[in-house]
């Protein structure tokens, strides 16, 4: 049973002092362990290292665009960085970061020892790992080893005919493609193990109607994962097909179809906006409750909706598509599902504005990073169901109106969630708490640029800047706000500068966080900071949605409002 007694005497032990070990031995242990919060902190720190190199990549585009007729970098080198920092953010920023929040997180909270299978586990992780190798291995090529060519330069969706072998000679797209393929193995791998865990290890009584939230919205994600890679997975075969063995399954000329093409990535490449959102969406869901002091507001309602997101998602890829030259029947349909998908979408920022209505709110840094991700996911969702309507989309698809739109839902959405994320849980991985002042500083100047890169970046699209454009020609409006645009990417390149600082300080300077410094209510925080490598010395029991409540609150259980 869960109790005092056994929290603080017999469930956990108090791992033993690193630094007292080699260094060889250390290292050695992480590269061939099998324990998930080792892997998950891996795949975390991969994707924070991606995040930089992505970050310099999108700095100096904007350093390119911020005036008219500059030659900071070649046309060339310009389709490169942009074909890599799309590539990068998607498969190895957001993916890595949110299997490495899944991988940690989902045993712990489900209160579970390990992940279902440990050793399929460190193989996806690994795999992961070699994709993202792979594809940066090609600006290795780009100097002349092995005849590679250089980095892939035909956009992170790399449409037909570009990458057919007439106008993509070399192996730069191979390094794409195969990157690619190999990172998917290793995220079909994570996917599998994060479903099996979470409907096979619960503990003894959670069930599937007292799971987490966090634990809800990851077996949606996940199953998501199986079902949408591999329609990208056939193409890229189909590509390699066609460029070695004469397949000519996307050549227009032998009777392929390069929209076949858009059709396959797109039923990938749409669902997998809610696969890197929903996790963020799970983020917030555990945040604000615990910062309000009171349960989710509409549990069952959350559960529901995260269903049907994922459920509808599979059908509004087309809407990429409006511009191609679709029936009006295609178009009708993949307007109302792209509409019909901001229906659940909706209920969940009222849940998370009940949860917070009336609630004694701390604004600490968790909770403002929250905050911020509220008002700026609910702007993205109403430029995205402007969008939806396909003459408006006729009119700004392709322009940068569209670029600032889905940066308001993967920076604006996913990416300050996943700082509220790092900021809430890094005292239970570190046993540390963050310095407050700084973690400020990092939310406020980070907003701020957010705001002046995003919010503008709006204007030159609808004044018709189309997007992908290397330079520009003065005197068409655009100038003064690329300018601004580029100065926000400034800013919340200073802010980030708070955070690694932060990061560094907290985890030798900052003071004990205690096992449950936010007086939280979900398994991970009856842990030890940081948890032992079995997690649970005594599998707990639970009775309700809020075990911790229940071991904190005996006279007031969570369990009687069930």
């Amino acid at each position: 049973m869960l109790d005092a007694d056994s929290i603080s005497k017999s469930m956990f032990v108090a791992p033993a002092k690193e630094a007292t070990r080699p260094l060889f031995d250390r290292v050695h242990e992480w590269i061939v362990t099998v324990d998930h919060k080792k892997l998950g902190l891996m795949y975390i720190g991969y994707g924070i290292l991606f995040l930089v190199i992505g970050g310099l990549e999108a700095t100096i585009m904007r350093i390119q665009l911020a005036i008219p007729h500059n030659h900071f970098v070649s046309p060339q080198l310009f389709n490169q960085l942009f074909t890599m920092h799309g590539t990068t953010m998607v498969f190895l920023v957001g993916m890595p970061l949110l299997f490495g929040f899944a991988n940690y997180l989902a045993p712990l909270m489900i209160g579970a020892r390990d992940m279902a299978f440990p050793r399929l586990n460190a193989f996806s992780f690994w795999m992961s790992a070699l994709g993202g190798i792979i594809l940066y291995f090609s600006f290795v090529g780009g100097f002349g080893l092995y005849g590679a060519g250089a980095a892939p330069d035909v956009g992170w969706f790399a449409y037909a005919p570009l990458t057919a072998k007439a106008f993509s000679p070399g192996h730069s797209t191979d390094y794409w493609t195969i990157g690619l393929l190999v990172s998917g193995i290793g995220s079909i791998g994570t996917a599998l193990n994060i479903v099996t865990t979470i409907l096979c290890m619960r503990c003894p009584g959670m069930t599937l109607g007292r799971m987490p939230l966090f634990a809800w919205l990851n077996l949606v994600v996940s199953s998501m994962v199986l079902i949408v890679i591999s329609p990208l997975t056939a193409a890229q075969i189909m590509l390699l097909v066609d460029r070695y063995l004469g397949g000519h399954f996307f050549d227009t000329q032998a009777g392929g179809s390069a929209v076949i093409w858009m059709h396959f990535f797109w039923i990938f490449g749409h669902p997998e906006v809610y696969i890197l959102i929903i996790p963020g969406f799970a983020f917030a869901s555990e945040i604000i409750p615990v910062f309000s002091r009171k349960p989710i507001f509409g549990y069952s309602i959350m559960v529901a909706a995260t269903l049907a997101i994922g459920f509808v998602s599979l059908g509004v890829w087309a809407h990429h598509m409006f511009t191609v030259g679709m029936t009006s029947y295609a178009n009708a349909f993949f307007t109302a599902s792209t509409m019909a998908v901001g229906v659940p979408t909706g209920i969940k920022i009222f849940n998370w504005l009940g949860t917070m209505w009336g609630g004694k709110i701390r604004m600490t840094i968790p909770m403002l990073f929250c905050v911020g991700f509220l008002f700026q996911f609910l702007i993205a969702g109403l430029t995205g169901i402007m969008l939806s309507a396909a003459p408006f989309d006729w009119q700004l698809g392709n322009s940068y109106f569209v670029v600032a739109h889905f940066h308001y839902v993967l920076i604006g959405g996913l990416v300050f969630t996943i700082f509220a994320a790092l900021y809430y849980w890094y005292p239970k991985v570190t046993g540390r708490m963050w310095n407050e002042t700084l973690g400020k500083w990092h939310f406020w100047l980070f907003l701020i640029g957010f705001h002046l890169t995003f919010d503008f970046m709006h204007i030159p699209g609808i004044l018709g800047m189309p997007r992908r454009v290397y330079t520009y020609e003065p005197g068409r409006g655009w100038e003064i706000w690329n300018l601004i645009v580029s100065l926000g990417v400034i800013l919340q390149i200073v802010g980030i500068l708070f955070w690694v600082v932060n990061f560094l300080w907290s985890y030798f300077k900052g003071k004990p966080a205690g096992d449950d410094p936010w007086d939280a209510w979900t398994l991970e925080w009856a842990a030890t900071s940081p948890p032992p490598d079995y997690n649970f010395a005594q599998i707990p029991v639970v009775k309700s949605r809020r075990p911790l409540w229940d071991l904190k609150h005996p006279e007031d259980p969570d369990w009687k409002y069930e």
